[in-house]
């Protein structure tokens, strides 16, 4: 994304760096031995934690809606106004993915039948996470969010996830 991901909705900033922690819920999910895509990278953080864990990252700010890149898996925290393109993007690529989105992101007619024509799978953690923000601080969200998952093949549609110990999903 050129536009460096500073879109506005509602007079807030679209920025929300995903923590470690974030990822953390999604951990158990996924395949090691993945090439991901980070198809949002904004300032990277999301990827420095899936490279810190292993996994094989690509991507630093390509254009999402105009490149195909060679992967397994798509992980990324996309800018929630663009949730629905994102979410019709990544369906057309046909591969496994994983968005970090608001729990709205369930609502609205465009996204309904998006949901009804493929099949979605959610992964919820059990508390709110604490977002990376452009003041640098992390901000304790105002909303839900899930993983929003697609051709994974999860066990369950809906995976509540809750991180015990040193964030270790179970």
């Amino acid at each position: 994304m050129v536009k460096k991901l500073k879109i506005q909705m509602n007079g807030r900033s679209d920025e929300f760096g995903t923590p470690k922690e974030g990822l953390n819920y999604l951990l158990p999910f996924l395949n090691k031995e993945w090439v991901v895509w980070e198809c949002a990278y904004g300032k990277g953080s999301l990827a420095k934690h899936l490279i810190n864990e292993g996994f094989n990252v690509i991507g630093s700010g390509e254009d999402f809606f105009k490149t195909k890149m060679d992967c397994d898996c798509l992980i990324t925290n996309p800018p929630y106004s663009l949730k629905g393109q994102f979410l019709e993007r990544a369906f057309e690529l046909k591969k496994p993915f994983a968005f970090l989105l608001p729990l709205t992101t369930l609502e609205g007619k465009f996204r309904g039948e998006l949901f009804r024509n493929n099949k979605i799978q959610l992964i919820i953690p059990n508390k709110r996470i604490n977002f990376e923000t452009p003041s640098g601080k992390g901000s304790g969200s105002w909303f839900a969010t899930a993983w929003f998952c697609g051709n994974m093949n999860l066990e369950n549609d809906l995976n509540f996830v809750i991180l015990r110990g040193k964030n270790k999903a179970k």
